[in-house]
């Protein structure tokens, strides 16, 4: 549903992303994970066809940039973008409209039921707590069942209760056969979801492994990643430090 093809994103002299390759199936659950300065922020804006890159990215086959891309495309970036004086319910209307939606009042309620935000419909995008934005701006990538979403640290500022939906909302997601790409770097807040991990390292994947690959292994999500950022991995002889594995 996503395919990553030989990113590159330079800044001046600071190579961001060092010709990444990788892909999201669909009905798969990814995880994009690194230290900071990994890269993951570039790649992330990249994929939502916020920045010039070298390479190649599609979604559903369709280069990313493309309005057909966009269309079943879901982004929820690590901090909101709201309008400032639209209400919660005229943000919904707004996507819905522009995705030329037919049934986007209903759907909309049922993601503002599920998220907790009925009762702040009325709320003013500037009158929101950070948490509500943060469920306010899932409610409306979602809004128009995209195939594929991309979560940014998805669950930061979010309650209990809104955490354990978004969770299951995921899971439907997948069961859909949605693609679903998250960066993080609350691995346990992932654990039980994911169906790949990404792990980058100095802009490039250092490392690809399936759940199955993990638990053939013996390994963890946790032992991987700081085996992998911490340099204490084995790696294949011959092969760089930036290449991938798995």
């Amino acid at each position: 549903m996503l395919t990553v093809s030989h990113l590159t994103k330079q800044y001046r002299q600071l190579l961001a992303n060092d010709d990444l390759c990788f892909q999201v199936e669909p009905g798969e659950i990814a995880v994009l994970a690194g230290p900071n300065g990994a890269g993951k922020s570039t790649a992330i804006k990249c994929i939502a066809g916020l920045l010039r890159f070298k390479g190649e990215i599609t979604i559903g086959g369709i280069p990313n940039k493309q309005v057909e891309a966009k269309r079943i495309f879901g982004y929820i970036p690590e901090l909101p973008a709201l309008f400032d004086t639209l209400t919660v319910e005229e943000h919904l209307e707004f996507v819905g409209r522009a995705y030329g939606m037919k049934d986007f009042k209903e759907r909309g309620d049922q993601l503002l039921g599920r998220l907790e935000l009925d009762d702040k419909r009325k709320k003013l995008g500037k009158e929101l707590s950070k948490g509500m934005q943060q469920k306010l701006s899932i409610c409306c990538a979602l809004l128009p069942c995209p195939k594929m979403v991309l979560f940014d640290e998805p669950f930061v500022g979010l309650d209990p209760h809104a955490i354990k939906e978004l969770k299951e909302m995921i899971r439907e997601l997948r069961n859909q056969g949605c693609g679903v790409l998250i960066s993080t770097h609350m691995l346990d807040s992932v654990d039980e979801l994911w169906d790949k991990v990404l792990i980058m390292m100095n802009g490039r994947i250092a490392a690809v492994r399936t759940r199955a690959d993990i638990q053939q292994r013996g390994e963890n999500l946790e032992q991987l990643f700081f085996a992998i950022t911490e340099g204490t991995s084995e790696r294949p002889a011959g092969q760089p430090s930036g290449g991938q594995e798995g």
